[in-house]
C-alpha cells in the first residue's frame, strides 16, 4: 500500500508511529478466518486487538484504559484504514468498539465508565450501539422504542434492527423515548447488559459481507435508572455527538479497502498479459488506474482533513458528512474497477476483490447513507450562508 499520505501536515509523530505498529501487526496477525464460525472470529479478534493494544484508542478516558484523555479521531482512522486494508471483519471488530462505547465515553459517570470502559479497553467485552429501528434508520426522530418510567426504574418496550455485534455483545447502548414525545426530544440513552430480562435478540442478521447483525426486541426490560448515559431527553444529541466521532471513521476504513482494490488491480494488470503485452500497457488500463489513485487521494485529504479538525475540537458535522460521503461512493467505484481489471477471476468467491466488493456496498449506508450525507451539507451549507447574511444586514 502507498503509504505517503502519512507524511501530510495532519498528523503528529504518535500517529504515524501507531501506523506503521498496526500495520506491522494487521501482517502478521490477520490471516483470514472461516466465515462459518462468524461469533467465534469476532471476539477472538476483539481479544486479539485488545491484547495488541488497539482497542485502547476506541475509548476516551486513561483512568478508564483509554490511550488518551479524549479519543484521537486521527488515530481511530489510520487503525481502522490498516486494519479494513487486510481484514474487513478486524475493522469491523474494532470500529464497534469505539461506537458501542462512545455515549458512554461522552456522557458516562464515573461509575459506569469504570464499569464499562476498561473491558472494552483492553479487548474483555463486547460493546454495541442500538439505534436503527425497522421504520428509523437515518431518521433518528422516528424512532419507536419507549422508554416509561416505573418507580426506580426505567421499561422498555420496542425493536431495535440492524445492530451491529447483535447477539454477541455483552452490553448495548439504547437509545429510546419518553411516551408521548416526537422527534428528537424527549429520547433518552441507556446501557442495557446482555441477559437482562426482556431483552431478546430476536433474529440474527445475513448479509452480503458476513458480520454478526441483529434485531434486537424489548419487552417490558427493566433497566436501572444509575444506566441511563446523561440527562433524560438527552439521547437525540448523544447519538449525534457519538457519531460524528466515528462517522469519520467509517471513510477511513472505505479509503482501506480502496487501497487494496488498487493494490489488487496494479498487480493484476502488470503480470496479465494479453495482445503480446500486459494489461498494465493499454492506456486505457492506464486512464483507469489513474482515476482510482486520484479518487483515493481525493477522499484521503476529506478524511484526514474531517479527523484532524475534530481533534482540534471543532464541530465537523459539515466536514465529516463529506468525508464518509466521498471516501465510501470513490471506494465502491475503485474496487468496481479493480473487479473489472480482474476479468472473471475478480467475482470468484475468495479473491480478494471480490470480498472487498461485497465489504464496501455496506459502508454507504450505515452510519448515514450517501443521500443522507447531501442532506446533511446541504442543510449545513444553507445555515452557514443564512448566518452570513444576517450578519451582512
Amino acid at each position: 500500500m502507498n503509504r505517503l499520505h502519512l507524511e501530510w501536515p495532519f498528523f503528529e509523530p504518535e500517529h504515524r508511529r501507531l501506523a506503521q505498529e498496526v500495520w506491522g501487526w494487521a501482517q502478521k496477525n490477520l490471516a483470514e478466518h472461516p466465515e462459518a464460525d462468524l461469533d467465534s472470529t469476532c471476539r477472538h479478534l476483539v481479544r486479539a486487538l485488545g491484547e495488541a493494544g488497539f482497542t485502547r484508542y476506541a475509548v476516551g478516558g486513561q483512568a478508564y484504559g483509554g490511550a488518551k484523555e479524549s479519543i484521537d479521531t486521527r488515530a481511530v482512522c489510520l487503525i481502522r484504514e490498516a486494519l479494513a486494508y487486510h481484514h474487513g471483519l478486524a475493522d469491523f471488530a474494532f470500529a464497534l468498539q469505539g461506537l458501542g462505547s462512545g455515549a458512554i465515553t461522552l456522557y458516562g459517570s464515573p461509575t459506569q465508565k469504570a464499569r464499562y470502559l476498561p473491558k472494552v479497553a483492553q479487548g474483555q467485552a463486547i460493546a454495541a450501539f442500538a439505534l436503527s429501528e425497522p421504520q428509523a434508520g437515518s431518521d433518528v426522530g422516528g424512532l419507536a422504542t419507549l422508554a416509561q418510567r416505573e418507580g426506580e426504574a426505567y421499561v422498555l418496550n420496542g425493536e431495535k434492527t440492524w445492530i451491529s455485534n447483535g447477539g454477541i455483545a455483552d452490553f448495548y447502548v439504547v437509545f429510546a423515548r419518553a411516551p408521548g414525545s416526537q422527534g428528537a426530544k424527549g429520547i433518552s440513552a441507556f446501557v442495557v447488559e446482555a441477559g437482562t430480562p426482556g431483552l431478546e435478540v430476536a433474529e440474527r442478521l445475513e448479509v452480503m459481507a458476513p458480520h454478526p447483525l441483529a434485531t434486537l426486541r424489548f419487552q417490558d426490560c427493566h433497566v436501572p435508572h444509575a444506566q441511563r448515559l446523561g440527562q433524560e431527553g438527552e439521547g437525540f444529541k448523544i447519538a449525534m455527538q457519538t457519531l460524528d466521532i466515528f462517522r469519520t471513521s467509517v471513510a477511513a476504513a472505505a479509503l482501506g479497502f480502496a487501497r487494496r482494490a488498487l493494490d489488487e488491480a496494479l498487480a493484476r494488470t502488470t503480470t496479465r498479459r494479453m495482445f503480446g503485452q500486459t494489461l498494465a500497457d493499454f492506456q486505457l488500463t492506464q486512464a483507469k488506474l489513474a482515476q482510482m489513485a486520484t479518487q483515493i487521494d481525493a477522499a484521503t485529504l476529506l478524511t484526514y482533513r474531517a479527523a484532524w479538525l475534530r481533534d482540534q475540537g471543532r464541530r465537523v458535522t459539515l466536514e465529516a458528512a463529506m468525508a464518509k460521503l466521498v471516501a465510501t461512493e470513490h471506494a465502491q467505484q475503485v474496487i468496481d474497477a479493480a473487479v473489472q481489471l480482474w476479468g472473471g477471476l475478480g467475482v470468484k468467491k475468495g479473491q480478494v476483490v471480490e470480498s472487498l466488493y461485497r465489504e464496501i456496498r455496506a459502508l454507504r449506508i450505515y452510519e448515514g447513507a450517501s443521500e443522507v450525507q447531501q442532506l446533511i451539507i446541504a442543510r449545513e451549507l444553507l445555515k452557514a450562508y443564512r448566518e452570513r447574511e444576517e450578519v451582512s444586514v
